[in-house]
């Protein structure tokens, strides 16, 4: 007997909601009404989950594995019938109510996704559109924080008729086309028998009411193309290409359904001397050959400050000194990153007579 959870694909410790994830999945990319489908693998997958979706047969399954029906069957448990076919997909005007097999609700969801029926089709289609758009700042506002406002052409709901779709004072009546349920059935023949099959109302858009009079100003959608000014808070301590969401600030949803999201990809501009790595601030500071070797005090300029700091005697080119507390902030917590100057020592290209006769008596020195 084939193993369920790799049947499924999923953990022997996978959750309820995960095996029903992985379920509906494949039993949509193998339903035999779909072009690519088979049978076969269809009701294997079908038998693997109504194992594993119910708490009983699953904790006998894992207890004795290939021997679960008989040891069922052994403990009084009447075994796991019920596998034979697909009974119950007779003509049925209220849907899939016939299907007699324990976690239906997920061959529900599958029928959904499967044939386009069904309240879940009404909800994706209303709600609005997301969108996504770009913000360009600099370095410095990456390290301090930004605001910018963007000016968006976008659906908003209709100010005349608040998103219902009727001219105001305007009679609301019932459906004349769904008779108010808000959905339109209709008889499927399909590999498993007759079923019937829901859509949503064209005429109402699943609402099951309509108006004696559509609104003049958005044509009964509920919903106009306007420019709106959204203001986004750019947060200290944004990475390079990382994506705010503002929520309900997308293309307005049809009918007073709710709104899709906004979705801003931000992009951080290179600075001409400073580099990011995690949350600190890299630069290279060019020091003399007699700073290095006698130690000095130099300026290092970072965001909106500049620091003082020590260059002890003997310093090495390509050396890497540590300002704590001086990086970018931490984004979503506390504290910042540090300042990480690199040191290059300089080498003079051209020496006059007395620099180099000093180097020459320094040269004798070292040796």
């Amino acid at each position: 007997m084939e193993d369920y959870y790799k049947t499924l694909g999923v953990d022997r410790n996978a959750s309820d909601d995960e095996i029903k994830k992985a379920f509906r999945k494949l039993a949509h990319k193998y339903h035999p009404d779909k072009k690519g489908g088979d049978e076969k693998k269809f009701k294997e997958i079908n038998q693997a989950y109504q194992v594993l979706s119910d708490k009983t047969k699953r904790q006998q399954y894992d207890q004795f594995g290939q021997n679960f029906e008989q040891a069922g069957a052994g403990q009084g448990a009447g075994g796991f019938s019920g596998f034979s076919g697909f009974q119950g997909f007779g003509e049925n005007q209220e849907g899939f109510e016939g299907f007699s097999a324990q976690g239906s609700s997920g061959w529900e969801d599958i029928f959904s996704d499967v044939f386009g029926g069904g309240a879940r089709t009404e909800a994706r289609q209303k709600t609005g559109q997301d969108i996504q758009a770009d913000v360009e700042i600099s370095f410095e506002e990456m390290v301090n924080g930004a605001r910018r406002e963007l000016k968006l052409y976008k659906s908003v709901t209709c100010s005349a008729c608040g998103g219902s779709g009727g001219e105001p004072g305007s009679k609301e009546e019932t459906c004349a086309k769904c008779k108010g349920t808000g959905q339109i059935k209709k008889t499927i023949k399909s590999f498993f028998g007759t079923f019937v099959q829901s859509s949503v109302c064209p005429t109402c858009r699943g609402k099951g009411k309509t108006f004696s009079q559509k609104c003049r100003k958005c044509g009964g959608d509920g919903r106009v193309k306007e420019y709106q000014n959204i203001e986004v808070e750019i947060p200290a301590g944004i990475q390079d290409g990382q994506t705010i969401s503002l929520r309900g600030q997308g293309e307005a949803g049809e009918l007073g359904a709710p709104a899709g999201d906004l979705y801003i990809t931000v992009r951080v501009k290179s600075h001409n001397k400073l580099e990011r790595e995690n949350d600190n601030i890299i630069s290279s500071e060019e020091i003399t050959f007699s700073q290095a070797a006698l130690g000095d005090k130099i300026e290092v300029e970072t965001i909106g400050e500049k620091l003082k700091m020590k260059i002890p005697s003997g310093t090495q080119s390509g050396e890497v000194f540590r300002i704590r507390g001086k990086g970018i902030p931490h984004l979503g917590g506390r504290g910042k990153g540090d300042y990480l100057v690199k040191i290059i020592v300089k080498t003079p290209r051209r020496l006059s007579r007395e620099q180099k006769r000093l180097m020459k008596e320094l040269g004798k020195m070292d040796g």
